[in-house]
C-alpha cells in the first residue's frame, strides 16, 4: 500500500494519541466481524478507511476470535503512521450464555497482550485499554474477577517499560478509578457517551483538563434494550433535514464540536456507510442545532446489561 498524506482536517482535525497526531474520526473495527467469511472484503474496507485519511483504528483480539486483528495486521502491516488501539479485560466465551467473559486477573491481562501482539503481527502495541468493567452498559466483573486497579496497572506499567506497549488507556471506568490511575500516565478513556447518554460528563471534563483523549463508544446509541438511538431523536432528524446531511452525521458532528479531545471510532462493514461517517468531519452544526441537541434529555443507561441478542445487533 502506498504512503499517503491526506488532509486530516476533512476528518474533524487532529488530536494527540499515543504520541502521534491522529485524525479525530477513526475506525472502530468490531463490525469487520460481519465479514468473517470474506477476509478480502474486510481488508479492502479497512484499506478504504486508511486511504480516506483514517489513522486511528480501534480493535480487540476478542473481535471475531482474532479475525479482526488478523485483518488489521494485513492492512496496516508495519506502518508507524497508524495508531492501532486494542483492549484487554475480556475474552470470547464460546458456548457460554454471553459472548464475552471477564478476564481481569493479572495473568489474564498479560496473556491477552501477548494474544494481541500475535494476531496483529506486531512487536509493540500502540495503545492498550484496560477494560475495567466498573461502568456499563455491558459486561461486569464479579467474584474473583474483581481485581484491585493497582494490580492491573502493575502489569501494564511493566510491559510499557519493557517496550511491549506504548500507551495505556482505560475503558468502562468510573471517575474515581480514572483519578486513581492518573499517576500511571493515561493516554485515553473509552466510555459510553453520546448526545443521549451523558452520564460521564464530569469525567469528560476531567479528561479535557488532563489532556487525555476521550473516545466514546456507542456514539449513536446501541442495540441494548432500553438504550436510545441518537438517529431516532426528533431534534437530530430536524437538524439533519435543515443541513442536508444524515442523522448519524449530526450525532457524530455534535460529538466533534462538544470537546476538542473527543476522537470518534464509528464502525461499519459497509463502504458507503464508512464514507458517510467520514464526511461527518465536514458537518458544522449551527448555533440553533447545537442548542436543540444540548437540551435533549440524556437517558441513564449505565446499568443496562449485555445479552446475546444485543451482541449481534450492537453498533459503535
Amino acid at each position: 500500500m502506498s504512503e499517503i498524506t491526506p488532509d486530516r482536517a476533512s476528518l474533524g482535525g487532529t488530536y494527540p494519541l499515543a504520541g502521534r497526531q491522529v485524525a479525530r474520526i477513526g475506525y472502530g473495527a468490531m463490525q469487520l466481524e460481519r465479514l468473517a467469511s470474506n477476509a478480502d472484503a474486510a481488508t479492502s474496507l479497512l484499506r478504504r478507511a486508511l486511504e480516506a485519511g483514517v489513522n486511528h483504528v480501534d480493535t480487540a483480539d476478542f473481535y471475531g476470535a482474532g479475525f479482526v486483528n488478523e485483518v488489521i495486521g494485513r492492512a496496516v502491516g508495519d506502518r508507524d503512521d497508524i495508531v492501532v488501539a486494542t483492549k484487554i479485560g475480556a475474552l470470547t466465551n464460546p458456548g457460554g450464555p454471553l459472548p464475552l467473559r471477564p478476564a481481569q486477573r493479572p495473568r489474564e491481562l498479560r496473556a491477552s497482550i501477548q494474544d494481541n501482539l500475535r494476531t496483529l503481527s506486531r512487536d509493540r502495541l500502540d495503545l492498550v485499554y484496560l477494560r475495567r468493567l466498573d461502568a456499563g452498559p455491558g459486561l461486569r466483573a464479579e467474584n474473583e474477577q474483581l481485581v484491585p486497579l493497582d494490580d492491573q496497572l502493575a502489569v501494564l506499567l511493566e510491559l510499557r517499560d519493557a517496550g511491549d506497549i506504548t500507551a495505556i488507556g482505560l475503558s468502562g471506568v468510573t471517575i474515581d478509578i480514572l483519578r486513581s490511575a492518573l499517576p500511571a500516565g493515561i493516554a485515553a478513556v473509552q466510555n459510553a457517551y453520546s448526545v443521549v447518554d451523558r452520564e460521564f460528563e464530569e469525567m469528560l471534563g476531567l479528561t479535557v483538563d488532563e489532556r487525555i483523549a476521550w473516545i466514546p463508544y456507542f456514539p449513536l446509541g446501541s442495540a441494548f434494550a432500553g438504550y436510545p438511538s441518537v438517529t431516532e431523536q426528533q431534534a437530530v432528524i430536524d437538524a439533519a433535514l435543515r443541513l442536508g446531511v444524515t442523522p448519524s452525521q449530526v450525532g457524530l458532528a455534535w460529538l466533534l464540536q462538544r470537546r476538542p479531545n473527543i476522537l470518534l471510532i464509528p464502525g461499519t462493514s459497509d463502504p458507503a456507510h464508512l464514507d458517510e461517517n467520514n464526511r461527518a468531519g465536514d458537518v458544522v452544526l449551527d448555533a440553533d442545532a447545537v442548542a436543540e441537541l444540548d437540551t435533549l434529555e440524556p437517558t441513564g443507561v449505565g446499568e443496562l446489561q449485555w445479552s446475546q441478542e444485543s451482541s449481534e445487533r450492537v453498533h459503535r
